[in-house]
């Protein structure tokens, strides 16, 4: 049996454009971490890592499963998604400066897929796609967490009045941030759909 996140965890990925509190379970990715425009090359590079990356832990699972009695022998992959905050420098500006963005570049990887299969995998993918970065991945575990998340639609930039969507309904619900770090979560390939159509999952943890 077949994984779909867009079936099984239909109340964390098909966010409405009204923002939602909801408690999300403990997640484990692969990530990079990087720091500066996410319009540059860095950023671009970090996620044709991840990419191929998560391919391959999914295709060394599907082996895995192949004499195994397992629920799920395999899945889609998960969206990419990116936990972002600011430099030290980028805190301290009365600007948004894009260049002091700090971040983490992520994909899921489900809670079935064992420990085990990970590293080997990643160092595997290494070789056969000759990219050095794989090397820089790390495996992050978030745990369970109540957040407030909406589905903005539209260009990146104008994010902010999605934001304060949320805002609302966590003040409403005498509730509060917990800190400036938000998270996006990319339904949308930015090279291929319109800029204007795009559509993002914006989330932060409060309590």
């Amino acid at each position: 049996m077949k994984y779909e996140w867009r079936k099984q965890e239909k109340d964390l990925y098909s966010t409405k454009k009204q923002p939602v509190i909801l408690t999300i379970p403990k997640q484990r990715f692969i990530s990079l971490h990087g720091v500066g425009n996410p319009n540059g090359p860095e950023f671009s590079q970090k996620v044709q890592t991840l990419y191929p990356a998560a391919y391959g832990i999914k295709g060394a699972y599907k082996k895995f499963c192949v004499d195994r009695d397992v629920t799920y022998d395999d899945y889609v992959v998960f969206p990419l998604e990116g936990v972002w905050s600011l430099t030290k420098k980028g805190q301290q500006l009365d600007h948004l400066d894009k260049n002091e963005f700090s971040y983490d570049i992520m994909i899921r990887v489900p809670d079935f897929v064992p420990d085990e299969l990970i590293k080997p995998t990643l160092e595997s993918v290494k070789v056969k796609k000759d990219l050095s970065e794989i090397a820089e991945i790390e495996i992050k575990e978030f745990p369970e967490m109540e957040v407030a998340q909406i589905l903005h639609v539209g260009k990146y930039d104008d994010e902010p009045a999605s934001f304060q969507k949320i805002d609302a309904l966590v003040s409403d619900n005498n509730k509060q941030r917990i800190s400036k770090i938000h998270r996006e979560i990319y339904l949308s390939d930015a090279r291929r759909v319109e800029p204007e159509k795009l559509k993002t999952i914006l989330r932060y943890q409060i309590k």
